[in-house]
């Protein structure tokens, strides 16, 4: 069996994260995204596997080659015009002569759904749906079946068919491509893949099989920070990095090949630091941490379930809870980053078109790459900072900042 994963998205909920780098690409719990998902599917003897690129698809290409270092057969797919999920899987006709596994981009897909899924293809040898239970189904495509057969889906309603939505997760049968051409254009201007699958459905059986395992749909900064916690709290602590003496460890921390943690740091995992990273000395590394390649956290600084990318340097008297930084930054000394409003009500994203509830009572900032800041800067909590922006000494910054500002 083959898979195929749509990985095309421009992620605009998701930026700044996502203007330099492609959804895929973003880092969490120990790698990028879409690592996990291969992992997944490796552990499900599902060895090749087809990505369907489209933002920055060169990136993608050139960070996993052929896929021989992760153990399968990466073949590429670029989707010019996006204009949905069905007409990104119709992409895929000419590679795809036997049932398949696909997976929507979007999704973290954990090796236990997936075997979940394909066990039930294998039961039935028809096309099947994964649907998961959420608590509000209106955002998604809900979900109605009975006895495991799909009756319906109903697409982001505020009157949802049920607390079950279509989980991204899919296997189908060469014949879904008959149903991908007569794919009519939605309400919403898209080829849509329930479109697909309910049309199949008049003709055929179209199965659906629960799904129970560690789900997120990745779609919005704190969605990324959700997957990162959940991927964390499963890992299996590791230590191949240099720790010196004096420095504590407690719980589930990974610290890799070419990491340094000095004297004086205090760790309470599960934390993930990345080889090249220099720790300390006397830091605090809290719980949901995680580290990319060669970021430095100095002295007196406090880092809490947050998310810091390649290459960004937190040095000295800093504050960093609940957040998301890019690549390439640095935060001058004494910057903090708040995470929590005096009220204690959940803190607000302020995005380009909306100010959206984060559905959290902390969360920090979403700093994209290259931002500076100078001495003793604050930055509000629910900050949205983009890309090459610099922030003064002093400064207070709060709300939507856009790329390349100047706050001085």
């Amino acid at each position: 069996m083959k898979a195929l994963i749509l990985a095309a998205g421009l992620g605009n909920r998701l930026k700044p994260l996502t203007s330099n780098t492609p959804k895929p690409l973003l880092f969490v719990g120990g790698k990028p995204f879409l690592s996990h998902t291969i992992s997944a599917l490796k552990e499900n003897e599902i060895t090749d596997v087809c990505i369907l690129t489209g933002w920055k698809s060169m990136k993608i290409r050139d960070f996993y080659g052929n896929g021989s270092d992760l153990g399968v057969n990466l073949t590429y797919i670029e989707q010019k015009d996006l204009k949905g999920t069905a007409s990104a899987v119709l992409c895929s006709e000419d590679y795809m002569s036997e049932p398949f596994v696909c997976i929507n981009g979007d999704v973290l897909a954990s090796k236990e759904n997936l075997s979940r899924l394909i066990s039930r293809y294998n039961d039935t040898k028809h096309d099947v749906m994964g649907i998961i239970e959420v608590p509000d189904a209106s955002s998604f495509g809900s979900v109605s079946e009975k006895d495991g057969i799909l009756l319906d889906i109903k697409e982001k309603s505020d009157e949802p068919l049920s607390n079950f939505i279509n989980s991204g997760l899919f296997v189908f049968t060469p014949d879904i491509f008959e149903f991908l051409h007569q794919t009519p254009l939605s309400c919403r201007g898209e080829f849509e893949i329930t479109d697909t699958i309910m049309r199949a459905g008049e003709e055929k059986q179209v199965h659906v099989v629960h799904l129970s395992d560690v789900w997120v749909d990745i779609g919005t900064p704190q969605d990324l920070l959700d997957a990162n916690s959940l991927l964390m709290s499963s890992m299996a602590p590791c230590i191949e990095g240099i720790v010196e003496p004096g420095a504590v460890i407690k719980g589930d921390v990974v610290i890799e090949k070419g990491a340094l943690v000095r004297s004086g740091s205090y760790l309470e995992g599960p934390i993930y630091i990345s080889s090249g990273c220099d720790i300390g000395p006397n830091c605090y590394l809290r719980p949901y941490t995680c580290l990319a390649q060669d970021v430095r956290i100095g002295a007196a600084v406090e880092v809490k379930n947050s998310i810091i990318m390649a290459g960004t340097h937190i040095p000295h008297h800093n504050y960093v809870g609940d957040s998301i930084i890019g690549e390439n930054c640095n935060l001058g000394s004494g910057t903090k980053i708040a995470n929590l409003r005096f009220d204690g009500k959940n803190v607000k994203l302020h995005f380009e078109d909306s100010c959206v509830d984060s559905q959290r009572r902390k969360m920090g900032a979403v700093i994209g790459d290259s931002v500076s800041t100078g001495i003793n800067s604050m930055i509000n909590a629910g900050s949205i900072i983009f890309e090459n922006t610099i922030i003064g000494p002093g400064a207070f910054v709060s709300g939507r900042i856009a790329p390349g500002s100047r706050i001085l």
